[in-house]
């Protein structure tokens, strides 16, 4: 009899450590909600995609509206072909530059008013792929060599940021500044700046 007590206190016992931890579980699990992606949601205060994406569609804005488009189009009777290079992040934080750089590079194409060069490491892969083609493609299906376009211009840039922090309330400054630069004479065709102001307070004191 005493054996069979035992025995139900050690099974209780267990369902009991089974059940809270089981309700533990519930408790920390994520609540996950899926948002549109046009929504500002900012958590940080850090650089986000609402960042990323305005940015790259005012920039976009203001250098397909400047004078050098409208001057190269008369001069050369055609739409100029561009490339976006780098574009470096010298600010405080982690940015994923090449989120941004996919940003500005379809505004760009979705313009319809500028050709677009592919980038460097594109351009290698499908290089990689012709030679491939020379070599095991049917003749009448190879792409040929040396029919490239080159790029007219480049697109580069860089972001940098100030944080002034007072206590648990803090203003964070981003400045982009990016430069439109002529790849045959090196000349600079336009220069755009942008910056963004937050004003951020949390309950820590640590940003």
């Amino acid at each position: 009899m005493k054996a069979m007590k035992k025995m139900s206190r050690i099974v209780a016992g267990f369902v009991c450590f089974a059940f809270m931890v089981g309700m533990s579980s519930c408790a920390s699990a994520p609540k996950v909600s899926r948002e549109d992606i046009s929504e500002q949601i900012d958590l940080s205060g850090d650089w986000n995609d609402t960042d990323s994406q305005m940015v790259s569609k005012d920039m976009i804005g203001d250098v397909l509206g400047r004078q050098w488009l409208t001057d190269y189009q008369t001069q050369q009777g055609k739409k100029p072909r561009v490339i976006v290079g780098s574009v470096l992040n010298k600010s405080h934080e982690h940015i994923n530059t090449e989120t941004f750089i996919k940003d500005l590079e379809r505004e760009l194409i979705n313009s319809g008013r500028i050709g677009f060069v592919a980038s460097a490491q594109q351009r290698g892969e499908l290089r990689e792929e012709r030679t491939e083609q020379s070599m095991h493609a049917r003749a009448d299906t190879v792409k040929s060599m040396g029919k490239e376009y080159g790029a007219d211009f480049m697109l580069k840039g860089q972001v940098n940021s100030i944080i002034d922090q007072a206590g648990k309330k803090a203003v964070k400054f981003y400045q982009i500044d990016l430069e439109l630069i002529d790849l045959e004479s090196n000349e600079k065709a336009w220069i755009g700046q942008k910056k963004i102001k937050k004003f951020v307070k949390r309950p820590g004191s640590k940003f």
